[in-house]
């Protein structure tokens, strides 16, 4: 990938793992400094639990070829995000992408009950979790990059706009709400940026190959297609990289101000500007989802990467 992003400056909000793990490794290899911030540290796990950490991701940046910031940070802190916000204005007196991915609720999830019967505390969390944090970061981001016209903002969102317009049983009704909401935060963002010459979208990864996606079904990056076996559909799964580029391409692309307020999807960008998985391929999730595996369809990739 060429060093189109050079100069300028990224903080990515939630980069311990997965879809923001990638997108820091892809900014940073495309020249970005980028500030990576998470819960857990190789000293301090969040209550996820999970053994990936901020200096890990850190770690993948720079052998990308990039620099990045380790930083723990805690999103649902408003002093925290603030003192984080003044260390990059001290450092660069920027901030130029700024990419909210910060979730971490996948423990309270209970996708397969209804709101009356889902424990309220773990709800309540999960919309802590995944909306107070991006508001609580936009709020103290955003100052720093209105001082300059180009600036970007990606809220990381789970389904496209068209996708989501209908609720879907199984998904349940706390998360659906921090899904839609994320898009909904891109919209006013955009319409609030837009005199600043600054743009905000939301973005969707497909089926992601997170660190958690592939643990459950016991491979690794390397052998994922062993999963087909159980899941056939996993056959149009992508990896985080796929995002990453995603947002470096909106990054670099001098006309992304066309795409502000809207909901893209990682695989529908790959087409749009010619960027590839990790093995070469752009699997289109979301189409696939809608015309495959919703319509009761065998599973199938061709054509759908």
């Amino acid at each position: 990938m060429q060093r189109t992003l050079e100069g300028r400056v990224a903080l990515v909000a939630g980069a311990t793992r997965g879809a923001g793990r990638g997108i820091a490794v892809e900014l940073g290899r495309a020249g970005a400094t980028v500030y990576a911030t998470g819960r857990t540290t190789r000293e301090q796990r969040s209550e996820m639990d999970r053994p990936e950490t901020i200096e890990e991701t850190a770690d993948l940046v720079a052998a990308a070829g990039g620099t990045a910031v380790p930083l723990r940070v805690d999103h649902l802190e408003p002093a925290e995000v603030r003192a984080l916000v003044e260390r990059i204005d001290a450092d660069h007196g920027r901030l130029d992408i700024l990419v909210n991915d910060i979730w971490g609720g996948d423990m309270h999830m209970d996708a397969d009950v209804p709101l009356w019967e889902h424990t309220l505390d773990a709800g309540l969390r999960m919309l802590r979790l995944g909306i107070d944090t991006h508001a609580i970061t936009s709020h103290h981001a955003l100052p720093l990059m209105v001082r300059e016209p180009g600036g970007l903002v990606v809220e990381v969102t789970d389904g496209t706009a068209e996708y989501n317009a209908r609720y879907r049983e199984g998904v349940g009704f706390f998360y659906d709400l921090v899904k839609v909401s994320v898009q909904r935060m891109a919209l006013a963002q955009a319409a609030e940026l837009r005199p600043y010459g600054a743009s905000a979208l939301a973005l969707t990864p497909g089926w992601l190959r997170s660190e958690a996606m592939l643990e459950l079904f016991g491979v690794t990056e390397d052998t994922w297609r062993d999963a087909l076996a159980d899941q056939p559909h996993f056959c149009i799964s992508e990896s985080p990289a796929l995002t990453g580029r995603a947002v470096a391409a909106l990054a670099a692309d001098p006309a992304v101000a066309r795409w502000s307020g809207r909901t893209l999807s990682s695989g529908h960008l790959a087409q749009v500007y010619g960027f590839t998985d990790t093995d070469g391929s752009r699997p289109d999730a979301w189409r696939y989802i809608t015309e495959v595996q919703d319509a009761g369809r065998p599973a199938d990739a061709t054509g759908y990467r």
